[in-house]
């Protein structure tokens, strides 16, 4: 079974792991399911900066978008997340599955800088399905860009 995901990490040459789950309900199953931990469990963001006009957040598991550092970065004053249905219509897959390789639409890319180093796991475009591979060759692959946009995820 493949995914225009990970049909997109096979034509840029991501070397990678198919990891495939059972359905998860938190990100701290996502991370035992993957056998991986919380921060390697990155979280795609849809940001929309504009009419039609949207982004890629990548952010480890165990951090949230610091919104003040993610719109100094940008330049601008205002952000926000679109509902599911525009995320739909914005990426080609739904919440819980979105990922930049493959998307409808070839938007930017901006990860955190605290998910170089180290081997992460995405999404692949559909439930229980992710895709782990080295986070360079990821932010390589994407043409991110790297900067210090989180913070530590409030305490629950």
């Amino acid at each position: 079974m493949s995914t225009p995901a990970l049909e997109a990490a096979e034509a840029v040459g991501l070397p990678h792991r198919v990891i495939r789950h059972g359905p998860v309900r938190t990100l701290a199953e996502a991370a035992r399911a993957r056998g991986v931990a919380t921060a390697d469990v990155v979280k795609t963001l849809v940001v929309r900066r504009g009419e039609d006009d949207f982004l890629f957040v990548l952010v480890p598991g165990d951090r949230a978008i610091s919104w003040p550092k993610l719109r100094r970065l940008l330049g601008v004053s205002r952000l926000s997340m679109p509902d599911a249905a525009v995320a739909r219509q914005a990426t080609g897959y739904e919440r819980g599955t979105i990922t930049p390789f493959g998307s409808a639409r070839p938007w930017p890319v901006i990860a955190d800088e605290r998910v170089r180093g180290r081997t992460i796991t995405l999404g692949a475009g559909e439930h229980g399905l992710a895709l782990a591979a080295d986070a360079g060759a990821i932010l390589r692959a994407l043409h991110a860009s790297v900067a210090d946009i989180s913070d530590p995820e409030p305490a629950t």
